[in-house]
């Protein structure tokens, strides 16, 4: 018989879980860093068409 595999198993180990948690952390704290005027990179303003 064949023992039931879970989906979650690989978060239970600690190394997992801790890369996880910093990978977070650190994409978390990059967004910080970065500050509101990326998203002025990544979504640029729309700007309307002169009307002729």
């Amino acid at each position: 018989m064949k023992p039931k595999t879970n989906a979650m198993a690989f978060f239970k180990s600690d190394l997992a879980r801790n890369f996880t948690i910093g990978f977070v952390l650190g994409t978390c704290l990059v967004g910080v860093s970065a500050g509101p005027e990326i998203w002025d990179e990544v979504i640029p303003q729309a700007i309307a068409a002169p009307v002729e």
